[in-house]
């Protein structure tokens, strides 16, 4: 049996996230809030939507929420992973649960992003829910819309698609006209795309100020699909800032080890949704 953690990222934030977590774990709530400030847990249980919906306080958030909830797990449960993987900025909190770095240190680099990325510009991303990815982009080259990238590809049948705004709303139209539904996602900017460029040569030199642990189980990377090989960590975290959350081909790679058991660690259950329908595709047999 292989035991696998999956941690989701910034989709799944909801206002009382966390709630049971922050009596339990007082001194790395204190912790988490020297870093940040402020009081995560008001954050979190507390905040109007439209602070818990501010990318650089959410992406904090989700963060401690992911670690805390990992961190009781195993107090509880008393089982190690044999490898874990993150969405987008899940991936901090796997690469936490693996030794790259300590909680505090996590944060620190998640603040960082999170403030890099909102100050990246305005933005858009779309969800494209019954369509393949090499349709979608397809439907984006016939519509010309040169501007967009695929950010996440999340199932066979759940793509997200990001740019600048008047573009993404400019491709929605033809995108609808084939997909079984698009949806806009409240974000204020192009998430894993090329308008985040600025924001990871910026990271670029955040990392450079840090040495990260060696990792002590695999951490399937958002950018390869494919577990950190010892000294890739910091380039990965950059690049995964304009390239593609490459979920569907991770899951596979998870899917095939020996016996996988996967548990969602964190807020939600959106991940769990997401590997049903790989699973169900995956063993699909092919006409």
């Amino acid at each position: 049996m292989t035991v696998v953690h999956l941690f989701p990222g910034q989709g799944s934030h909801r206002t009382g996230m966390g709630r049971e977590l922050f009596a339990r774990y007082p001194h790395l709530v204190r912790a988490a809030d020297g870093v940040l400030g402020y009081s995560v847990e008001e954050l979190c249980l507390r905040a109007p939507e439209e602070r818990l919906t501010d990318t650089r306080y959410t992406q904090c958030a989700v963060y401690v929420v992911d670690a805390l909830s990992y961190v009781d797990r195993v107090r509880t449960d008393g089982v190690v992973p044999d490898a874990v993987a993150g969405h987008s900025l899940g991936e901090y909190a796997a690469l936490f649960a693996a030794g790259a770095f300590d909680l505090v240190t996590g944060l620190e680099l998640v603040a960082a992003r999170a403030a890099l990325m909102a100050g990246a510009g305005p933005g858009a991303m779309l969800a494209v829910l019954g369509l393949p990815p090499e349709r979608v982009r397809e439907v984006l080259h016939r519509a010309g819309a040169a501007q967009l990238d695929l950010a996440n590809l999340n199932s066979p049948s759940q793509t997200v698609v990001s740019g600048p705004r008047p573009d993404v709303e400019a491709a929605g139209p033809a995108l609808a006209a084939e997909a079984d539904a698009v949806l806009p996602l409240k974000v204020s900017g192009a998430f894993h795309s090329r308008q985040m460029s600025g924001a990871a040569a910026g990271f670029r030199d955040v990392l450079a100020g840090y040495h990260l642990g060696r990792l002590r189980i695999p951490v399937i990377a958002n950018v390869t699909a494919r577990p950190y090989r010892d000294g890739e960590v910091a380039e990965l975290l950059v690049r995964q800032l304009t390239e593609p959350v490459r979920w569907t081909e991770s899951m596979q790679y998870l899917l095939g080890l020996p016996d996988p058991q996967f548990a969602e660690v964190g807020p939600g259950q959106v991940l769990t949704g997401l590997l049903r329908q790989i699973r169900e595709a995956t063993a699909a047999p092919v006409s």
